[in-house]
């Protein structure tokens, strides 16, 4: 199957690097550019994409409220975020809009085509060095917590509490099936049901729920 990818970000040579890798790649192939946030509206409404890799600053609308109306029209193509470490403050407003992905733009351009991958297929990620201050601008943030941590895993197994740990470690399904010796089914199941029990809208809350009760440390 090949994923349908749009870049959008005002920087020409960002474009341009990706442009050019994707045209490696027979899996992935681009479906359209934009340079703002309200071009990426416009996008992901006429070109469906299956993953769009947003920039956060752009001019005319930036990417978290453009990401906030995309994934608020079903079906929503999957959005992976661009920041840089001065840009990680945003990190938590563009998960609440709705993205799939946090990735830094100084990552090696392979590793960006593999997280649209692991993002096209369903899963989340976000880059290890993003990881820490989101946990941070999260705990800091005006977020109010739904109940006390050693609550909020009352109802999780021994085995869904490795499983959220190591989803709290950035591991995709298929690394934490190798890692604990289930198939990628049962490790999809397991997520699964940490999203129902846990209230989690998606992967990147079961990140940020792993930190705030203590399963993994920033």
């Amino acid at each position: 199957m090949t994923v349908r990818v749009v870049l959008v970000d005002d920087q020409p040579l960002i474009r341009a690097g990706l442009r050019v890798l994707l045209a490696d790649h027979p899996d992935l192939t681009l479906a359209g550019e934009g340079e703002t946030g309200a071009e990426a509206v416009v996008l992901a409404r006429e070109l469906r994409p299956d993953v769009i890799v947003m920039d956060i600053r752009m001019p005319d609308l930036d990417g978290i409220e453009a990401t906030r109306r995309i994934t608020a029209e079903p079906p929503a193509p999957h959005v992976v975020m661009l920041t840089t470490f001065d840009d990680d403050e945003y990190v938590y407003a563009s998960l609440q809009a709705g993205a799939s992905g946090f990735l830094v733009k100084d990552m090696a351009l392979e590793d960006i085509l593999g997280a649209i991958r692991v993002v096209a297929a369903g899963d989340a990620l976000i880059a290890p060095s993003v990881t820490r201050r989101l946990i941070e601008h999260f705990a800091a943030g005006p977020a109010p917590r739904r109940a006390p941590a050693t609550d909020r895993l009352d109802a999780v197994t021994d085995r869904e509490r490795e499983v959220l740990t190591l989803v709290g470690r950035g591991m995709s399904n298929a690394e934490i099936a190798t890692a604990l010796f289930i198939s990628a089914a049962t490790a999809k199941a397991h997520v699964a049901r940490l999203l129902t029990k846990l209230g989690a809208r998606d992967r990147v809350h079961l990140v940020i729920i792993a930190y705030e009760t203590g399963l993994v440390s920033p």
